[in-house]
């Protein structure tokens, strides 16, 4: 009998009437002990209400049942493909929407509809994929900010390939523990490419010039991330900087200058086709018709083989990187004797030697920042032995 006089009342009530009364009915049907009749009467006065013009009186239905199991599911499925800002809390909190269900929404809704999913509690593997492969800037951004979220390796993947050129996605993808070696190296590239974009288009630098620093940033980013890599992790990074045009001569060199064996040993693995275990032997042999073998079998330019036959030789000299920090940087007294060989080798080409140029100018300045460095703390160091002295 009530549901039959709201149904009468509702249909000469003002928009605002309305969805008070909608929101009233709503509630009722999840917390009141109605008798069966009245609630099938009052699930059938709300699919009636779906049909109201108003948008207040929908939303209204949608704000109460949202996160309600006991909620009508003919109302809460008609809820879910309403207007997005009708099904937003629906799709963020309904428990009678199944995985299925967020899936189909996820690839045929806008922003507001797939940043409501990705807001879930708990929200399953398969539905963040979906968002990885397919959803807005916005959404990937309220997942990865989503601590409940299961997010496999392939989507937060996916999320680098498709946004990673925006700082906002990157901040919170560059604290993630789960984030594969491989994809930290992408954002480096992507923060490259960013940066160097900026700097062209405010004018700063030419093309060419713009590039050629991003790029070397980057390899320089490359062999620190490479040095903090597990050796699990190694082989998956030399193959996705293979794959992406990035194992070039020049960034094997760098990590050989650095004196990162590993790096290096798992490059010309790759490239060569050969087992680590006998690109390894081979470095450590030194033996010259061998390595020149591998170079010309790994496809680095001939004119390179004595830049790093040098650099192996001071390597077994000096020892190789005993620390992550090290191993990030061009070690001086390596560049330079192999700066000294090439210059007198007549096999080297000019863009070889601008090359190693360039390696000695970053480690020479390295240098001096770590020397400058060292000095001030031992000078902080001195100044608090003497506070402690003199009290």
């Amino acid at each position: 009998m009530i549901v039959r006089q709201f149904i009468e009342w509702v249909r000469g009530a003002r928009a605002q009437e309305r969805a008070e009364a909608t929101a009233a009915l709503a509630r009722a049907y999840i917390y009141s002990e109605l008798s069966p009749d009245d609630r099938a009467a009052a699930e059938g006065a709300m699919l009636v209400l779906l049909d109201d013009p108003w948008p207040l009186v929908r939303r209204a239905l949608a704000d109460v049942f949202g996160a309600s199991p006991d909620a009508p599911a003919a109302v809460v499925y008609a809820l879910a493909g309403d207007l997005p800002e009708i099904a937003a809390p629906v799709l963020a909190l309904s428990p009678l929407l199944v995985d299925a269900d967020l899936i189909d929404a996820v690839a045929t809704g806008g922003s507001m509809v797939q940043s409501a999913i990705a807001s879930r509690a708990a929200l399953p593997r398969s539905v963040a994929a979906a968002i990885a492969e397919v959803g807005a800037a916005e959404a990937c951004l309220v997942l990865l900010n989503n601590g409940e979220a299961d997010i496999g390796p392939f989507s937060l993947d996916r999320i680098v390939e498709r946004y990673g050129h925006l700082a906002e996605i990157r901040e919170p993808l560059s604290v993630r523990n789960d984030l594969s070696a491989a994809a930290r190296q992408a954002l480096v590239t992507k923060l490259g490419e960013s940066l160097a974009g900026y700097a062209i288009g405010r004018e700063w630098l030419d093309v060419d010039n713009a590039l050629r620093i991003a790029r070397e940033a980057c390899e320089k980013m490359t062999v620190a991330l490479a040095a903090e890599t597990p050796d699990a992790e190694m082989r998956p990074l030399i193959r996705h900087l293979r794959e992406s045009g990035q194992l070039t001569t020049g960034l094997i060199l760098r990590a050989l200058l650095s004196g990162h064996l590993e790096l290096v040993e798992a490059a010309l693995a790759e490239l060569s086709d050969l087992p680590l275990a006998r690109v390894s032997g081979l470095l450590h042999d030194r033996g010259g018709a061998s390595l020149q073998a591998l170079f010309k079998r790994a496809g680095l330019p001939e004119s390179t083989f004595a830049a790093f036959r040098v650099a192996l030789e001071v390597c077994h000299e000096i020892g190789f990187a005993d620390s992550m920090g090290t191993a990030a940087r061009l070690r001086r007294r390596m560049v330079e004797r192999v700066l000294t060989r090439c210059e007198t080798d007549t096999g080297a080409t000019e863009q070889l030697l601008i090359l190693l140029r360039r390696f000695a100018m970053e480690s020479a300045r390295e240098e001096a920042r770590q020397f400058c460095d060292e000095l001030l703390a031992e000078e902080a160091v001195a100044v608090l032995n003497h506070e402690l002295i003199a009290a």
